[in-house]
């Protein structure tokens, strides 16, 4: 075969695969995947349509819609999280998801909600008070916020008289509906949407586990992506479109972005 002929064939591959490479990365860039627990509503959980739906998951819908992304919603394990942010099977986590306490963790987003730890109790229960909560059973989900704060108070930990862990919210507040448990520490605004939703069932208690806020969190150092989605919902807050989200699944705009 002539000399120029395989040169100019080698080339002509050598450049077809260029612009496949160079399709698929732009390809890939277009999409925006988002990691949540799809068992945290109201921030982001299966519908009764059956379809992925939520406050932190519309904000993410209209964040894509600006952003000219695809955007695709990827359920985890929470205790996984880390992994399926570092692997690139997800581009941010976003769901209820707290910056205190991981602020060198990740690249984050400013906060956008303010939220406290709690605990959740039946409303005829006769706890009142954390000092209450000697010798009761109290569950919280792994790998949770709620968990993070209790490693930081040792002595009232010490004082219940079970500490249990549990894969998610639904199955922990089922358990305490049941009476397996005496107490639930939780997000508040989860805990609120969760007592409305469900009659009425359960009670706050009034003292605070921890104040905290939420943000969207992202591969350490990916300051770029971080930098389009702040823009984006700094854009949102101004506009008064994420009002109108927050008043929409919370009935006031609770969100705190300027």
């Amino acid at each position: 075969m002539n000399k120029k002929i395989v040169m100019f064939i080698l080339i002509a591959v050598l450049v077809i695969s260029v612009i496949g490479c160079s399709s698929a990365t732009n390809k890939e860039s277009k999409t925006f995947t988002v990691g949540f627990d799809q068992d945290f509503p109201p921030m982001g959980f299966v519908g009764d349509d059956g379809e992925f739906t939520g406050f932190d998951l519309e904000l993410a819908a209209e964040v894509a819609k600006r952003l000219d992304m695809e955007l695709k919603l990827q359920p985890i394990a929470w205790d996984s999280k880390d992994a399926e942010l570092e692997s690139g099977n997800i581009d941010c986590i976003w769901n209820g998801f707290t910056i205190n306490g991981r602020e060198d963790k990740y690249t984050w987003t400013e906060p956008y909600l303010k939220n406290n730890q709690v605990f959740v109790v039946r409303a005829d229960s006769d706890i009142k008070t954390l000092d209450d909560l000697a010798g009761k059973s109290v569950v919280v989900q792994v790998e949770s916020s709620a968990e993070k704060a209790l490693e930081d108070e040792p002595e009232l930990v010490e004082s219940f008289g079970e500490y249990i862990t549990a894969p998610n919210y639904n199955a922990a507040l089922m358990d305490l509906e049941a009476g397996a448990v005496d107490a639930v520490a939780m997000d508040e605004v989860v805990a609120k949407y969760q007592n409305e939703k469900r009659g009425g069932i359960f009670r706050v208690l009034d003292e605070v586990l921890a104040p905290e806020e939420y943000g969207v969190g992202f591969l350490l150092g990916n300051t770029e992506l971080r930098d389009k989605v702040q823009k984006a919902l700094e854009e949102m807050a101004a506009d008064g479109t994420m009002a109108k989200i927050s008043e929409k699944w919370f009935d006031e705009d609770i969100t705190i972005l300027d």
